[in-house]
């Protein structure tokens, strides 16, 4: 008896998605080798299911390529997606638990440049990742890293989204808000974003105008009389820095805090705002919002 339409259908179908598990199969165990930005090869006999990160900007980036299934450890200020804040944590960038790094038997360890951890976990015998991004650049280029990793083949469909919601938010704005002298404080010291760093170019792309110039560094420890004298026309700080500004010498006499041209962000919104990853755009959007509130009062 021949089979029906209907079942010939099905049985097409069948073979198409068993075909797509043995590529899928074949692809997850096929060796990955991957260059950090120490320059050195990372070579592992397949895509890594099991991954420690121990930076928010790279745990968001793997979630954001849809692996975040993989994550099995991340660092004390990971907190988004939700589904991360159930994994175990395993200390910061600077001081990570290596012992509970161990205990998880990652395949992978993801982690800045900066960490002082990547020589103890390779003379353990774990695979370390060194990735750091500082620019939009660098956040496409990593974005390409983490999904040959993970054997993603199109993770830079998911820059393109980042790229065209920040390029979204600045066509957003009014002429108005444009050209306002900006002071973005990272964190207390107070640790400025120049206009080298990824916030830096968002506010460039925005069409405002950063009082700390590109040759200070991408994020540069600043004496607050140096703010004091550029007296930006608008401040952007987070909360947890935002108390006690006036209570530096001479900053209440900038026009800024005078007149009230503060944006005072959350938590919440500070940690959108000060990683360099997938939420970029969302980031660009609470920069616009600022600019363009304090649009008419700013300039000059």
């Amino acid at each position: 008896m021949k089979p029906t339409p209907v079942k010939r259908i099905l049985i097409v179908v069948g073979l198409l998605l068993a075909l797509l598990l043995l590529m899928w199969g074949t692809a997850q165990a096929q060796p990955v080798q991957v260059t950090d930005d120490r320059g050195r090869q990372v070579q592992l006999p397949r895509a890594p299911q099991r991954i420690v990160s121990l930076l928010p900007s790279l745990a968001e980036t793997v979630c954001a390529l849809g692996e975040c299934q993989r994550l099995v450890g991340v660092d004390r200020y990971t907190n988004w997606p939700d589904s991360v804040k159930q994994l175990p944590k395993v200390g910061g960038g600077l001081d990570p638990n290596i012992e509970a790094i161990v205990a998880l038997r990652p395949d992978v360890v993801l982690m800045a440049t900066s960490s002082r951890a990547a020589d103890r976990l390779q003379a353990l015998g774990i695979p370390v990742l060194a990735l750091e991004p500082k620019t939009h650049a660098d956040v496409q280029r990593v974005m390409g890293k983490i999904g040959q990793l993970l054997g993603v083949h199109d993770a830079q469909q998911v820059w393109r989204s980042i790229d065209a919601g920040v390029a979204a938010a600045a066509q957003s704005l009014p002429p108005a808000a444009r050209g306002l002298r900006v002071y973005f404080e990272v964190s207390p010291g107070p640790f400025g974003a120049g206009e080298a760093s990824f916030i830096g170019e968002t506010l460039t792309r925005l069409g405002a105008r950063n009082i700390l110039p590109a040759q200070l560094g991408p994020f540069p420890k600043l004496n607050p009389e140096y703010v004091v004298r550029a007296d930006p026309d608008l401040i952007m700080v987070g909360a947890r820095s935002a108390q006690g500004l006036l209570a530096r010498p001479g900053w209440d006499r900038m026009r800024a805090l005078r007149d009230g041209r503060l944006c005072r962000f959350s938590p919440e919104e500070s940690d959108v705002l000060i990683r360099p990853g997938p939420r970029m755009a969302e980031a660009a959007r609470l920069m616009a919002a600022c600019l363009q509130r304090h649009a008419k009062e700013g300039t000059r």
